[in-house]
């Protein structure tokens, strides 16, 4: 079984998926990590240089890939469930986690994260609160569809999380 961990950008998928795979005593893998391994590049230099359509498809070839993996704990790029043949390839997978936060709280941990900036580019033309406001309105009732709970990561340590999640995957 494959447990998928989605949401928006910082709010926790890569740390909780390294918890949970040691909870689980399994692997994890960052599907962000492993679209720059495959494209030789940043997602942003992905971005700039063949723009974001050809991102998706790289992130729905990446996600259909690692979906097709055993014991594995996926954290997925936030933009990953937007394609509906992913979300079939995380639900069929095994579990799917839906990570949620306020936009403020999003907005504290991008900017205290010094690969956020360099690694990730802006989605929007807006400024980053209201980008972040903007990109949850539109994708909050997708990840709704896909997820088959949802986590508030407000208030809570990563392993307090990471149980959270553990318990309710059962």
């Amino acid at each position: 079984m494959t447990l998928t961990l989605i949401g928006y950008r910082a709010t926790g998928k890569t740390t909780l998926a390294r918890l949970l795979a040691q909870r689980l005593e399994c692997e994890w893998i960052d599907a962000d990590v492993e679209i720059e391994r495959r494209a030789g590049k940043t997602i942003a230099e992905i971005f700039a240089d063949d723009g974001e359509p050809a991102f998706r498809d790289l992130e729905a070839q990446v996600i259909a890939d690692l979906c097709e993996r055993d014991s594995l704990v996926l954290a997925a790029g936030g933009g990953a469930p937007l394609r509906e043949p992913s979300r079939q390839a995380m639900r069929k997978a095994g579990k799917v986690v839906w990570l949620t936060a306020a936009p403020e709280t999003i907005l504290a941990r991008m900017t205290g994260d010094d690969t956020t900036a360099a690694r990730r580019p802006n989605l929007t033309d807006r400024g980053p609160l209201d980008e972040i406001v903007q990109l949850l309105t539109q994708r909050e009732p997708i990840y709704r569809e896909a997820a088959d709970f949802e986590i508030d990561t407000e208030g809570k340590t990563p392993e307090q999380l990471a149980e959270e999640i553990f318990e309710r995957a059962q």
